[in-house]
């Protein structure tokens, strides 16, 4: 049973945004050196989180990611997850905000954002529902309106999003019409298409 002043704020949510490293992956960030110096990047995400995405999706939930990493692998993961709204290079991820509110004509209280770290706190500060990973630091904790139950890149994303559609009401209904054959959404969720 979510407490009710929670659900409420819960309810009102139209926007799901998220941090990236240390939300929707552990925070590791892995680097493969190049024999010409460059590097590639490696991150890994749950496949907890992606279902959770395409459940959002089917329930009609906008949902972005903010982060202050510039990464090939984030772009690919989002696109294969068809997120409405991907700004990397995000040092004063406010703005970021400010650009989501504008283009899906909405207000803070219609907006959560998850995170984990300092660089998130401008942003929890001002959205409508604030949401701290398991593994966030203590800062971001003290002022998140709730702190989900699994650590970022374990599920963190998903326990959001089940918040988001079990304080509606929708989240059983939500399944059953992803797992709807027929269900046009569903069949275009996270078909992985990765670096193809």
């Amino acid at each position: 049973m979510i407490e009710s002043a929670l659900a409420e704020r819960a309810r009102r949510i139209k926007v799901l945004l998220f941090d990236v490293d240390g939300v929707l992956t552990d925070g590791s960030i892995t680097v493969i050196p190049g024999p010409d110096g460059s590097g590639t990047e490696v991150k890994s995400f749950s496949a907890h989180d992606g279902m959770g995405i395409a459940l959002a999706h089917v329930a009609g939930l906008k949902v972005g990611w903010i982060t202050k990493r510039v990464s090939q692998v984030v772009a690919l993961r989002a696109r294969d997850l068809r997120i409405e709204h991907l700004y990397q290079g995000q040092h004063y991820k406010v703005q970021a905000l400010d650009q989501v509110i504008s283009e899906e004509h909405c207000t803070l209280e219609e907006i959560a954002y998850v995170g984990d770290d300092i660089i998130d706190l401008p942003v929890l500060r001002k959205v409508g529902l604030a949401v701290a990973s398991a593994n966030a630091r203590p800062e971001v904790k003290a002022m998140a309106h709730y702190v989900t139950p699994n650590p970022g890149g374990q599920g963190a994303g998903r326990d959001a999003i089940d918040l988001l559609l079990n304080a509606r009401g929708v989240l059983s209904q939500t399944i059953e019409q992803y797992l709807d054959p027929e269900n046009v959404e569903a069949k275009k969720a996270d078909i992985g298409v990765g670096n193809m």
